[in-house]
């Protein structure tokens, strides 16, 4: 899209306020497509400005109206960062904050109600897509878990590689619940969610707390909708009872 990986793509418009709002644009679809990754620096403002032919003011007022909007951090001194993909998922993370447990509730919420609805609306092809995804997500838990067994700490990369996989199942079964609406309500949510992943991951990993979602998909597949919001409920709800109990309260979701 931009001048370091593709030629220049000039924006031409007689009105500032335009032109802006097309540099808005280009900016929020490198971070919705992934060009950009949510805790990733943007390239600076001059090298921005060169690449998209505008002058360093509209590449800045752009990049004010999408920290305005909470997809990109502006650290003095440091650079600019992503912040989220959506406003949705900013509005959120911010209200959310480090509350672990205000995360893991939103969690439970869209969870319960995305398998539920996958148990009435789960074709086969689906069925078969959320078999592969709880497939990768045990493979990456069992290597934290192995990782713990032997009493060493397990790294940032084998904890984001768990957490990945984690999110990626439920966001499957969220497709699998066939609800547009639903899906783009927890699309919004994505980040918080694999940052409450990841703050779990350590304490729960090889515990009795540390529990495949095999039942989850038992029930989608055998099309029992109460089975299947029990059982994509329970694990969460010990989660937030253990967050409750903690000493100290809750602890900070990190990303």
């Amino acid at each position: 899209m931009f001048g370091w990986k593709d030629d220049p793509v000039p924006l031409v418009t007689a009105r500032r306020g335009s032109l802006v709002d097309q540099v808005i644009a280009q900016l929020r679809s490198a971070i919705a497509d992934g060009e950009w990754p949510v805790g990733s620096r943007i390239p600076p403002e001059s090298e921005l400005a060169s690449s998209l032919e505008v002058g360093r003011n509209t590449v800045r007022e752009s990049v004010r109206a999408l920290a305005h909007g909470g997809l990109l951090e502006v650290r003095q001194g440091d650079g600019t960062y992503v912040r989220a993909t959506t406003e949705l998922s900013g509005a959120l993370r911010t209200l959310c904050g480090s509350e672990l447990r205000e995360v893991l509730k939103v969690r439970r919420t869209l969870e319960v109600e995305s398998a539920r609805l996958a148990a009435a609306r789960c074709t086969p092809e689906d069925l078969e897509m959320l078999r592969g995804a709880l497939a990768e997500r045990d493979v990456a838990v069992a290597g934290v878990a192995e990782i713990t067994r032997r009493g060493d700490e397990p790294g940032p990369a084998e904890l984001e590689r768990a957490a990945r996989a984690d999110t990626d199942f439920h966001l499957t079964v969220v497709h699998c619940a066939g609800n547009a609406l639903l899906a783009e309500l927890y699309r919004g949510v994505v980040e918080a969610v694999a940052g409450s992943v990841a703050a779990t991951m350590p304490s729960t990993v090889g515990t009795d707390d540390d529990v495949s979602h095999t039942g989850i998909v038992e029930a989608i597949a055998d099309g029992d909708v109460e089975r299947a919001a029990r059982e994509a409920g329970d694990f969460l709800d010990r989660l937030i009872a253990q967050r409750r109990t903690t000493p100290g309260g809750p602890g900070p979701a990190t990303t």
